[in-house]
């Protein structure tokens, strides 16, 4: 008993000794972290001290900057126009100081080429090449404006890589020129007339000038060959000229044959020749547009070149102007779109050589189109049509096989085709007079054919009311022409426009609505007594050539429609003095 109370006397102090020791332990464990958070209390103040030093600077800076901003806005401001623009960047060593990297902007300014700044409240991104800007005293940019509106015009001769082309501008000067920014994401073209500024020299803006609107291409009109009345023949042959070697190129290969590059369509005015160039064109995009399969609107263009516009009074513009067709036609045409070239009164530009009494023009004009037709750049996809009621009068190197190879005459109506015509015009659902429907049972489409076919007996009757003129030739034989001798689709379009007029005329006076046959048939007589006047002419020949009359030449004309009085008109025989002027 008493060694185990001896021995528990032994481990009490040794207990309390470790528990001494563990105290004593963590007091240092705590005086530790006490030091480390005085040291961290110590380096916090530091910072903060440095922090409140820094602020105490950064609000200097920025009075500083306001102050200056404030004065950047102070006038008078400068103008100057920005020719480049560079973002912020890191300069190679040894090419360029650190400085440079900043963002800024190149300009022109008086003459001079300057790299300025860019005020730090504008957005670079907002800034472009061509802008007017406001620099202020320091030269800071500090406003955006617009582009110059005025400058001097050039032709684009080439389109070139980087935003650039090759321009032409007065005397023939050429320069490359860069594109400001409104012209980069514009398709420029050769034979485009931009604006130049000569101070930057950017190209700033596309003019669309009046002069050059006939070498601008538009997409076809919608004129189909059923718009088209009397003239089915010649439409059928078109069709098997064009349609058939562009729809079936691998049949044409395979036999050997090759498309014909160009048509020629002559024949008296007012006659179609144009509305079937324009039908061509609708066609070939329809039955290109059937046979890809596509998707959308078919497309096809159309060039409607008057040839009296491209004559200029300068050596080489006509021929230059020749050159910017077939180069548009040839970019349309790349794209697999059937492009028309029409060239509208094809003999007053590319008359006969040697011909010409006051100029030699067309002695540079005439190999001109034959070196773009038939010379080493091929023509795909474009089909050339010309058009002319004195086709005698046009170089025949033109008109050989291999150029315009296809030839078709485009003739005066017969009475089935003005019938055709006629109907174009006169249709079902026009105001008809009830009279007039009375006769034919209430039924409008019977009723318009009996108007269209005794108008179309009236005009095409033989009888001595419809004399028209009296022809001599050379060889002294004699022959009666009657007014439908020189019908045409215009003629039949006047009259019908004749008679709807009437019509309207006699319901603002108080009697019935609608169009009657005696409307007609006053018309076709207003009409022709309308044309007794015009073979007044100094040289007979040259005015029946126009009108379609070939043959024998003709030295004499005599005008059979009756005066008021009843008496015949007859023009005088042409005199030796006569210029051959014609009306």
């Amino acid at each position: 008993m008493r060694n185990r109370w001896m021995m528990g006397e032994n481990t009490e102090p040794t207990r309390l000794e470790g528990l001494l020791t563990a105290a004593e332990r963590q007091l240092n464990i705590v005086r530790d972290k006490n030091r480390q958070l005085d040291r961290q209390l110590a380096t916090a103040g530091a910072n903060n001290s440095r922090m409140v030093a820094m602020l105490e600077r950064t609000r200097e800076e920025i009075l500083n900057l306001k102050s200056g901003l404030e004065k950047d806005g102070d006038t008078p401001f400068s103008h100057g126009t920005i020719v480049d623009l560079h973002a912020r960047s890191h300069p190679e060593a040894g090419i360029a100081i650190a400085s440079t990297g900043v963002q800024s902007a190149d300009i022109v300014q008086g003459g001079r080429k300057l790299r300025v700044g860019i005020s730090p409240l504008l957005e670079f991104a907002k800034l472009a090449i061509g802008q007017d800007v406001l620099l202020n005293e320091s030269l800071v940019i500090v406003a955006g404006l617009g582009y110059e509106k005025s400058g001097e015009l050039v032709t684009v001769k080439e389109v070139l890589e980087d935003h650039r082309v090759v321009a032409m501008g007065r005397a023939d000067d050429q320069r490359v020129i860069r594109l400001a920014a409104p012209l980069i994401n514009e398709n420029v073209r050769v034979g485009d007339v931009l604006t130049l500024d000569t101070r930057t020299g950017l190209g700033l803006e596309k003019v669309h000038l009046s002069d050059m609107q006939s070498l601008v291409l538009e997409e076809v009109p919608n004129i189909s060959y059923a718009d088209i009345g009397g003239l089915s023949d010649q439409i059928e042959a078109i069709r098997d000229a064009v349609e058939l070697p562009f729809l079936h190129p691998d049949l044409y290969r395979e036999h050997g044959l090759t498309a014909p590059k160009g048509i020629l369509l002559y024949g008296p005015p007012g006659c179609g020749k144009t509305l079937i160039a324009k039908a061509v064109a609708h066609s070939l995009a329809e039955r290109t547009h059937e046979r890809n399969g596509d998707t959308g609107t078919a497309k096809s263009y159309f060039l409607n070149i008057k040839g009296p516009e491209l004559l200029d009074k300068y050596v080489g513009e006509t021929e230059r102007h020749i050159r910017l067709i077939f180069a548009r036609a040839r970019e349309k045409a790349a794209g697999g779109n059937p492009v028309v070239v029409f060239f509208d009164e094809m003999d007053s530009l590319f008359r006969t050589r040697g011909t010409g009494i006051s100029s030699d023009v067309e002695t540079t004009i005439v190999p001109q189109l034959l070196a773009e037709i038939d010379g080493v750049e091929r023509l795909d996809n474009v089909i050339v049509i010309g058009a002319s009621n004195r086709e005698d009068m046009i170089d025949p190197a033109i008109l050989r096989p291999g150029r315009l190879d296809v030839k078709i005459k485009i003739r005066r109506p017969d009475a089935q085709g003005a019938a055709e015509i006629f109907a174009k015009y006169l249709t079902a659902d026009l105001p008809l007079h009830p009279d007039d429907l009375a006769e034919h049972g209430n039924d409008p489409a019977a009723c318009v054919r009996a108007m269209i076919q005794a108008t179309v007996d009236a005009m095409y009757s033989t009888g001595e009311q419809n004399q028209f003129l009296e022809v001599t030739y050379a060889n002294t034989e004699t022959e009666i022409l009657y007014f439908k001798d020189f019908a045409s689709g215009a003629v039949i379009s006047n009259v019908v426009d004749r008679a709807k007029k009437s019509a309207i005329k006699a319901l603002l006076t108080g009697q019935q609505r609608g169009l009657r046959m005696e409307h007609l048939l006053d018309a076709v007589v207003e009409e022709f007594h309308e044309h007794e006047d015009m073979p007044n002419t100094t040289n007979p020949d040259d005015w029946a050539r126009i009108s379609g009359r070939k043959g024998e030449r003709i030295t004499y004309i005599r005008t059979i429609v009756a005066d008021k009085n009843g008496r015949g008109k007859t023009l005088p025989t042409p005199g030796a003095d006569d210029t051959g002027q014609y009306l």
